[in-house]
């Protein structure tokens, strides 16, 4: 908008400068024209008296001379009565122009080389017709008209330059309300709440900076809405909560009584932790700082071992790969476990009983890839599967767990990849980014192996090797 608003100034200002500035220089021209002519006809107007009076070539050059030089003025007087004609000064004009002007009897201009001659008839005693000739150089003619038309230049290029600079500070003072709004814009879709844009500039822009506010402001109080009735809604399971606690004490010893009870106990943090979440209104998967987050490897411990209880009812085969050495990763310890928990729970949901599973986690330099393999059917459409919502509950789909994941890898700027295992069914990777930074795309091998370079002449190795299960 801003270089918009100089062009069509500088073409405006342009525009009214040639419309004025040409034609004015014209008439400098014309008015410098009729200066020099009428200075010639004054000349010629000072001999016309001693024409009247005396024909005597002594008497008349002595005028000439007092009246303006013989290089400039000559004096025709035709022959009377058998005599000679006169001449006085140099001529410049022709013979045919001067005796055009005898018989037309008023003065008339002629063009010569090097300007211009005035040709003036006097009438002398005798009834003859002489003619004075002045000339004018082109010089003179032209005199200032260069100079006049330098300073309309000056004036020109001054007045164009002024418009542009008006120009362009009325531009700032449109386009900088403008990016203001389009930087708060983007800091509060980048999720900076307290975003606002100042209410000043043109009116258009004022008012837009004005709904803004009101936009943000409703956002806020929105947001903090859902905040407060997630944190209620969360807050009312606690009573059966307290009931199912109960009646799971009241169950006794075993194995099936210890899982309920871990159950319960786990229900009971995971609605505390959205009660906490709703209230604070932070993000959980967001590390707040250096040493922040879990360590993945006690999370694979703690989440397989609640697993195994099942995978032993169902006759299900498991192992477990990379997780007897701490493995730190920069999401928080219940999102990790929620990640875990909807990916087993897609392999026990989806996959008959004695189906057998893994669990690998790996640990380089700057990220971190936790694989979920099973020897089911797979997955034959992955892409509907990563798509939320998108899951049909039959064999297979994984409705909304393996949204929950993604979401889980790309807090970090990893992400989350559906492949072949060599299991022969379904492999989940999710490559977590340890230092935050998005990846460059990578290559894919046979049956979903990622290949990767993290930096000079180090090679991530393929993760999909043969694995045998205990």
């Amino acid at each position: 908008m801003r270089w918009a608003l100089v062009k069509v100034s500088l073409a405006v200002t342009a525009m009214v400068v040639v419309a004025f500035a040409v034609p004015l220089g014209l008439v400098i021209r014309e008015m410098a024209r009729d200066r020099a002519f009428s200075n010639a006809e004054r000349e010629a107007a000072a001999v016309a008296p001693a024409l009247s009076i005396t024909t005597d070539r002594e008497e008349l050059e002595r005028v000439v001379a007092s009246a303006g030089s013989d290089a400039a003025m000559a004096v025709h007087i035709p022959a009377g009565q058998g005599g000679e004609p006169l001449g006085i000064g140099q001529r410049r004009a022709t013979e045919e122009d001067i005796e055009a002007v005898r018989k037309l009897g008023r003065a008339s201009t002629a063009t010569v080389t090097g300007g211009s001659t005035l040709l003036q008839p006097v009438a002398l005693s005798s009834g003859e017709i002489a003619i004075v000739e002045v000339f004018v150089p082109e010089a003179e003619v032209t005199n200032g008209v260069g100079t006049a038309w330098a300073v309309l230049a000056g004036v020109g290029v001054a007045l164009i330059l002024g418009s542009v600079a008006v120009a362009d500070r009325l531009g700032v003072r449109m386009v900088r309300p403008a990016q203001r709004l389009v930087e708060g814009a983007h800091e509060l879709g980048e999720g900076k709440l307290g975003a606002r844009v100042p209410e000043e500039g043109p009116t258009e822009l004022r008012l837009a900076a004005v709904a803004f506010n009101s936009m943000a402001d409703q956002v806020v109080q929105l947001l903090a809405n859902e905040r407060e009735l997630a944190a209620d809604l969360s807050h009312r399971l606690r009573t059966p909560l307290t009931v199912l606690r109960l009646n799971a004490a009241s169950l006794g010893d075993g194995p099936a009584a210890e899982q309920t009870r871990a159950a319960v106990e786990q229900l009971e943090r995971e609605v505390d932790t959205i009660i906490r979440t709703a209230r604070d209104a932070k993000p959980q998967t967001a590390a707040a700082g250096p040493g922040a987050g879990c360590d993945a490897a006690e999370v694979v411990r703690e989440r397989m071992s609640f697993w195994s209880a099942l995978a032993e009812d169902e006759g299900r085969k498991w192992r477990m790969a990379g997780a007897d050495r701490p493995v730190r990763i920069p999401v928080a310890r219940t999102d990790l476990a929620a990640a875990l928990d909807a990916l087993l729970g897609n392999v026990f949901r989806h996959t008959a009983e004695g189906t057998a599973f893994a669990v690998d986690v790996h640990n380089g330099e700057d990220a971190v890839i936790v694989l979920v393999s099973d020897a089911g059917p797979g997955i034959p459409d992955p892409e509907t599967a990563m798509a939320r919502g998108r899951g049909s509950g039959s064999d297979g789909s994984t409705g909304l767990g393996l949204d929950i994941v993604r979401r889980l890898a790309e807090s970090t700027g990893g992400d989350v990849r559906i492949g072949s295992s060599v299991l022969g069914g379904t492999e989940v990777r999710i490559w977590l980014q340890l230092d935050g930074r998005e990846r460059a795309p990578r290559r894919r091998g046979h049956r979903g192996t990622v290949r990767r370079r993290r930096g000079p002449g180090r090679l991530v190795p393929s993760f999909n090797r043969s694995r045998s299960l205990p």
